[in-house]
């Protein structure tokens, strides 16, 4: 059992002006860091030269970033609960930042991927935030802060997309990593002007064993998930790590249930709100990033294909900022309506949402503003659910472990997020057709892609339509 600090009641003095100024750099800071996921999707084609590595190696830029957020966000969670979470929003920074400079200044693989490591330590900063907001606002601006926060992960996908095109195309590939240092710099210099401590603390020692135990699971699962299509799903490296990935997790999952400080306090994690509000996580982040991979591929494509549209990148990544907008303009609509009927009716609109803009993608993807429209819908879709994720979560654990259960929380839409990269990769790659000598994927394939999307939806209104709730939801 852990205890909690004396002062562990949020000051609820804060005034409009500052709530305002904290939603502001903290949503700032979501928005960047999220923009790390997409920054160097621009020049993906062209980092085998850039390394001067094979396009097997290079793909270790993406794994990096992606295997470090998953490990760094429940454990930064964690750290933040203990030793302060505007310390450990500071020191993810930091690393961002650090990461950022590695990059801009080498040109080698072994620093790349060093680099984009430590920037996907940063990703532990969007459930920092929210757990900031609950700490340090009054409970009436609480709902639409978070939503706003919550939003900022896949706002800063969309946004990072055309942005970094723009960079990769106009400028030297390393401008893209000085300015996301800068960015950075800016970001942590505002954050220690302007955020306070939160005073809500759980004092006990570091699970230092679980972390690695979970460390170690994580990377074998996400590795996994990542690598097999390229190393071949029955091959022994990858049934290897599958393995190891459960007899880790099932001695992790041992030890967290014997030690008196765990890393992830499994008795509150297994409650059906919080448990099932995880699943649903999953499922979402799976349908979230079939738009993210799928729908940038169906506008490039050439148009002697059938189908594509024939955009640059930059084009591509211009059709879909607007989901981005979307995503900020529904955040305090998901507020609203989780005021008003709870955080569970709100991810089930989401999902509902977002299995309707795959239904819109499937049927209408003969131009660009079909895809457009599809796009803002499903968007939409993500920005009312991953809203109300936080507040369901929230609504289910101690104060004195808000950190860690949001940390938790965006690690199941990590590993949602993986599993459909790793699944739309397979059916892209493997419905093809030959043109000029190069394999793309047919049209079949693109509606298999936003079919499974849709039952991933589906699948998350089932989970969602099963979580308990009090007779009259308490605010968050």
């Amino acid at each position: 059992m852990t205890s909690v600090d004396t002062h562990d009641q949020p000051d609820l003095t804060v005034t409009a002006r500052p709530a305002a100024v904290l939603v502001a750099v903290l949503a700032g800071c979501g928005i960047v860091v999220s923009l790390m996921q997409t920054l160097v999707i621009p020049i993906i084609p062209s980092l085998p030269s850039f390394l001067n590595t094979s396009a097997g190696n290079a793909s270790w830029v993406i794994t990096a970033t992606l295997l470090a957020g998953a490990v760094a966000t429940p454990i930064s969670g964690r750290l933040g609960d203990m030793f302060g979470k505007r310390r450990i929003l500071l020191a993810s920074l930091a690393a961002l930042v650090l990461g950022s400079l590695v990059c801009a200044m080498f040109s080698s693989l072994v620093p790349m991927i060093v680099g984009r490591a430590l920037q996907g330590l940063a990703v532990g900063a969007i459930p920092l935030g929210i757990s900031i907001l609950r700490d340090e606002l009054p409970p009436e601006r609480v709902g639409s802060a978070i939503a706003m926060m919550s939003a900022t992960l896949g706002v800063g996908g969309a946004v990072g997309l055309p942005f970094a095109a723009v960079i990769a195309q106009n400028a030297d590939w390393h401008v893209l990593f000085w300015t996301s240092a800068g960015l950075g710099a800016v970001l942590a210099a505002v954050v220690f002007g302007l955020v306070p401590e939160s005073p809500v603390r759980t004092p006990g020692r570091f699970d230092f064993l679980g972390a690695i135990g979970l460390s170690i699971a994580l990377t074998s699962l996400l590795l996994a998930i990542s690598k097999g299509t390229d190393w071949g799903w029955s091959s022994p490296s990858i049934l290897g790590l599958f393995a190891t990935a459960v007899v880790v997790l099932l001695v992790w999952g041992a030890w967290e249930l014997r030690t008196r400080s765990p890393l992830v306090d499994l008795a509150v994690s297994s409650r059906p709100r919080v448990l099932l509000t995880n699943i649903a996580s999953i499922a979402v982040g799976f349908a979230m990033y079939g738009m993210s991979l799928v729908v940038p591929q169906l506008l490039q494509a050439p148009e002697a294909t059938g189908y594509g549209l024939g955009q640059s990148m930059v084009a591509a990544g211009l059709i879909l900022a607007p989901g981005g907008l979307m995503m900020m303009l529904l955040s305090p609509v998901s507020a609203r309506l989780t005021a008003a009927r709870g955080p569970k009716v709100t991810l089930i609109v989401g999902c509902v949402v977002i299995a309707a803009g795959y239904v819109t993608a499937f049927l209408l993807m003969n131009n660009r503003w079909e895809v457009m429209i599809a796009s803002m819908i499903i968007a939409g879709g993500i920005g009312i659910a991953y809203a109300a994720m936080p507040a369901l979560i929230m609504g289910g654990v101690p104060l004195s472990e808000t950190a860690a259960a949001n940390g938790l929380n965006a690690l199941m839409r990590s590993i949602g997020t993986s599993t459909s990269a790793a699944v739309m990769s397979v059916v892209l790659a493997h419905m093809t057709m030959s043109l000029d000598g190069h394999q793309l994927p047919t049209r079949d394939a693109f509606h298999t892609a936003f079919g499974i999307s849709i039952v991933a939806a589906l699948v998350a209104i089932g989970v969602t339509a099963c979580i308990p709730m009090r007779a009259r939801e308490s605010r968050v």
